[in-house]
């Protein structure tokens, strides 16, 4: 049963509760693999504009995506890139960062103090692992993949940049 305290109300995700009705009256990927069926992983933003799927051209089951604040390589993306790559058939990576990204345009300041305001919670000690040059970002956080030495030996990784405005990849490292 969920929590039922003040706070937490089973109409907060009615919409959402409803919405899953309908996608599992006609689901149609029962008996779907769990390994890349392209051999890809994908780390990305959590941006609601990136629709990581579409932008690439795949449907579900192609391929691994992961997503965080930034695109960030953290110990945990490369734990399960450690696992896609061993057990669910993945071959291949690509780094993801975006175009107009709050990440690399607020400073650890503007975050800490809004984060403190809403909340009243001291948060200076949180890493939130801020961007301030994305390409040099993306360009360490690829090396980050290349030389993790839990992945197999010459995984292709790449590091590119989506433009959130257009839906274009360039592919920068």
């Amino acid at each position: 049963m969920p929590d039922q305290s003040p706070d937490q109300s089973p109409d907060q995700f009615s919409d959402v509760l409803a919405a899953n009705a309908d996608y599992a009256r006609t689901f149609a990927l029962r008996g779907l693999e769990p390994v890349a069926g392209r051999g890809l992983a994908v780390v990305t933003c959590m941006d609601s504009r990136i629709e990581p799927l579409d932008m690439l051209g795949l449907k579900p089951g192609d391929a691994k995506i992961m997503r965080n604040a930034g695109a960030r390589v953290t110990s945990d993306v490369l734990r399960t890139l450690a696992l896609a790559t061993h057990l669910l058939g993945v071959t291949r990576v690509m780094v993801v960062a975006h175009t107009k990204c709050k990440m690399a345009s607020a400073t650890r300041e503007e975050v800490v103090s809004t984060i403190e305001a809403q909340s009243g919670i001291d948060v200076r000690s949180l890493d939130f692992r801020l961007v301030a040059d994305q390409e040099a970002t993306l360009r360490d956080d690829v090396q980050r993949v290349r030389s993790w030495p839990f992945l197999p030996a010459g995984v292709p990784v790449g590091g590119f940049r989506y433009d959130v405005d257009t839906g274009r990849l360039e592919h920068l490292v």
